[in-house]
């Protein structure tokens, strides 16, 4: 096995284990459930947005490891960024796991959620790893529900 698939794995066991922001966030003003019927992945995003910012954002519920994974890490990389760059964010990590973006050739601020870029080469997994943003971009979007179908 590469270094980077041991790592890949270590990255999301770790997270599924000890997910970052997993709890209620009380004084969310943007709310979303998500559902992944494929794989039964349901989870509920939680975010404070003040001054175009997410000042705070959480997750529950329940899934496999990987998308528990990708909301533990996608809670910390949207922490403290603006709408906008949460939005791009997501647009990025949308283009690498279904394979439009060269994470390592093409210029991105995804940082260490690089880590996912092996998702692609498990198209039945590629909405469990985008399941969070998703939901993430709906809640911001004031949109209630969204599901992978």
């Amino acid at each position: 096995m590469s270094e980077l698939n041991e790592l890949y794995q270590q990255v999301i066991l770790d997270h599924n284990k000890k997910p970052r922001n997993f709890r209620k966030l009380e004084n969310a003003n943007y709310t979303a459930e998500g559902y992944n019927p494929l794989c039964g992945d349901q989870l509920t995003i939680y975010v404070n947005v003040a001054d175009d910012a997410v000042q705070e954002i959480a997750f529950e519920g329940s899934g496999c490891a990987i998308s528990k994974a990708a909301a533990s890490m996608m809670t910390q990389a949207v922490k403290g960024k603006t709408r906008k760059q949460a939005e791009e964010l997501f647009k990025e990590f949308h283009s690498m796991v279904t394979g439009e973006l060269d994470e390592e050739t093409e210029q991105n601020n995804l940082g260490n959620l690089k880590i996912f870029a092996g998702v692609r080469d498990f198209p039945v997994r590629v909405k469990c790893a985008t399941l969070p943003w998703h939901t993430m971009h709906a809640a911001l979007n004031q949109q209630d529900r969204v599901s992978t179908e």
